[in-house]
């Protein structure tokens, strides 16, 4: 999975002690690693009750005008992306912008899972920026993010595509490039968060050194605008949870 490594694909949900930096493939940092640094993930199961997912967003939050179907300009995403403060106990910092090149599916019906997982949902972003957003246990949940801007056509054809490669490509695939070939053993949809003018939820299992690791993406549109969360397990196979706060606000921030 070597995609998912290089876009930081390693904080699952819930508090407690990092991985071993070995069996985890990298060091295992205390704060929130840049895209070509991975940590490792939590070893706690994640649960609904957890107080992170019960995080809440600054009431006073307003939008941008993305809900129109505006092409926001790179300062306008810059300014609507998630920052500190606007989701409770969540801080916001940089991200690097993934490298060059990536996987590829072996499959054409499941190209655009690997374009997410290289951090460039197709049809590509006319601007975009990234950030790494922490919780407040223990830099827990580490969650990252990409905000796209596309116009509402291809932000719509990127949610269609997304669909149907969920649906394609539900009993895995395999993928080339990076640091060499991956095994992604299968895909299902989860439960997206109601919120903006589309939400799409999905699960990809990755092969990591024979361990299932579950990577979970939460994507909403606002007009054209859309805005892709993610974290992984590396820990337990257990599927992370990611905090609906993040996405509501997000879709505040760009309405």
């Amino acid at each position: 999975m070597t995609a998912a490594l290089a876009l930081g694909l390693m904080g699952a949900c819930g508090g407690g002690e990092h991985r071993d930096a070995k069996e985890a493939g990298s060091e295992a940092p205390a704060t929130p690693p840049p895209a070509t640094s991975p940590s490792a993930a939590s070893s706690a199961t994640p649960s609904p009750a957890a107080p992170s997912l019960a995080a809440t967003p600054r009431p006073d939050l307003t939008g941008i005008g993305a809900s129109d179907g505006k092409v926001l300009t790179q300062g306008e995403l810059d300014r609507a992306v998630l920052a500190d403060g606007d989701v409770s106990g969540f801080t916001s910092g940089p991200m690097d912008a993934p490298p060059p090149g990536g996987e590829t599916a072996d499959r054409s019906e499941c190209l655009p899972l690997t374009a997410v997982l290289n951090g460039k949902p197709e049809p590509l972003g006319k601007a975009v920026v990234y950030r790494q957003l922490v919780g407040p246990e223990n830099d827990r949940p580490a969650v990252s993010e990409f905000l796209t801007t596309h116009g509402v056509r291809d932000a719509s054809t990127l949610f269609n595509r997304l669909r149907a490669a969920v649906t394609a490509c539900a009993d895995g695939f395999t993928a080339s490039g990076g640091d060499g070939p991956s095994k992604y053993t299968g895909v299902k949809p989860l439960s997206p968060v109601k919120a903006g003018d589309d939400a799409l939820a999905y699960q990809l299992t990755g092969d990591f050194e024979g361990d299932p690791v579950p990577l979970v993406f939460h994507l909403v549109r606002v007009g054209g605008t859309v805005a892709t969360f993610y974290t992984a397990n590396f820990e337990n196979g257990a599927t992370p949870q990611l905090p609906p706060a993040l996405l509501a606000a997000q879709a505040t921030k760009l309405t």
